[in-house]
């Protein structure tokens, strides 16, 4: 019996990678998937690191760092869910997610979402609810996100399998990688 395939979904900050894997989803409905998002796996407010931003020296609650998430729950969960067998496919999303070597070894299909730094700064500011304040919200990316993308993010994209357009919802992309996934799992039987 094979074991689920595993797809990793990986980019920077706000460059479409929840949303691709969401319309991934939607276009293997009726075929069992789980999902995780790496953001459901951030450690709490008052456990994450401090970091003091490169050029400011304003210092901030790091949410982009390796140390910012529970890398040890997810590698675990992600091996549970991979040795229960019941699903078809498993989707991992996240920044860091071709980042920690545990997690990308368990890939079977490494996809990475490339989107333009100034995309990803407009719907960063965008996507925060406005009582952060727009200047405290534009002020962290400028001072530490696109650090963090440079430092953790970027060198990982020469891991992936497949280059996606995260400015472009694309309708070939989907219908491509669903049907190279659909064909990993032909035949699949699943154990109850």
């Amino acid at each position: 019996m094979k074991k689920p395939f595993v797809v990793g979904i990986a980019g920077g900050t706000q460059s479409g990678k929840s949303t691709f894997a969401k319309e991934l989803v939607d276009q293997l409905h009726g075929i069992p998937c789980k999902t995780f998002h790496m953001d459901d796996y951030h450690r709490p407010k008052d456990e994450l690191p401090l970091v003091i931003a490169p050029i400011t020296k304003q210092v901030y609650s790091d949410f982009n760092s390796p140390a910012s998430f529970d890398l040890p729950q997810l590698r675990l969960d992600l091996k549970n869910e991979i040795e229960q067998n019941t699903i078809s496919f498993i989707i991992v999303e996240g920044t860091l997610v071709l980042y920690d070597d545990e997690i990308r070894n368990a890939l079977d299909l490494k996809l990475y979402v490339e989107t333009q730094a100034d995309e990803r700064a407009i719907r960063y500011v965008a996507s925060y609810p406005q009582h952060h304040g727009h200047d405290f919200i534009k002020n962290s990316y400028l001072d530490l996100v696109r650090y963090r993308m440079d430092e953790y993010v970027e060198p990982t994209k020469w891991s992936a399998d497949i280059f996606l357009n995260g400015s472009l919802r694309s309708e070939q992309a989907i219908e491509i990688i669903k049907t190279y996934l659909l064909s990993k799992v032909s035949g699949r039987r699943i154990t109850p």
